[in-house]
């Protein structure tokens, strides 16, 4: 009788131990794959930002009368940068993730209005480097957003499993807060891709 009361705490003891062990594990790996998620979308978003000076001094050298629209482009791009860089280092900040989505719905909006007037200067559409730019920044469009969708799938498991009981017992208390997921104003320009034509 004593050796089954011994074995019966024993197990309890493992349990009560073992239990929260493997929850703080699995909630540890997954905020690890979100975080990772968003350094994906960290490289794209700065390859992005390294290509748009380039883009617009090709630019500049046909469109010198839409100096407003180039500076605009460029200050939306530092604004979106700067917002990136916050978010990539807390990627977990929920106002770090908001900033830089609405940073990067007015850099796409500018880089629209850029491509609008680039239509009006047939050298420029024919010129080969900015052919080659655009084609670029719509390739790195894409990887962004396969990159933002690979960061809200890791944001929604680690989430889901932060919620779910048992695990939602101890989640707050081992400091497992919610992870923001990167979402875009439905009425943003963003959620239309910047449109490249040529």
């Amino acid at each position: 009788m004593v050796k089954v009361c011994i074995v019966v705490l024993l197990v309890a003891a493992i349990v009560l131990i073992g239990w929260p062990i493997a929850i703080y594990n699995k909630l540890v790996t997954l905020r690890n794959r979100f975080k990772n998620a968003y350094g994906q979308i960290d490289v794209q978003l700065k390859r992005r930002y390294d290509l748009i000076p380039n883009l617009v001094e090709v630019a500049k050298a046909y469109m010198g009368h839409e100096r407003q629209t180039l500076e605009a482009v460029i200050a939306a791009r530092n604004v979106a940068a700067s917002a990136n860089t916050a978010a990539a280092a807390q990627p977990a900040d929920a106002n770090a993730i908001r900033a830089v989505a609405g940073a990067e719905s007015q850099l796409t909006g500018a880089l629209g209005r850029l491509f609008a007037v680039v239509e009006s200067y047939p050298n420029l559409k024919a010129n080969e480097q900015m052919t080659q730019l655009s084609e670029e920044i719509s390739s790195t469009e894409n990887r962004v957003a396969f990159a933002r969708q690979a960061y809200n799938d890791s944001v929604l498991q680690y989430n889901t499993a932060r919620q779910v009981f048992p695990n939602v017992l101890l989640a707050n208390t081992f400091g497992f807060t919610e992870a923001p997921l990167f979402n875009i104003d439905a009425n943003a320009p963003e959620r239309e891709a910047v449109k490249v034509k040529f």
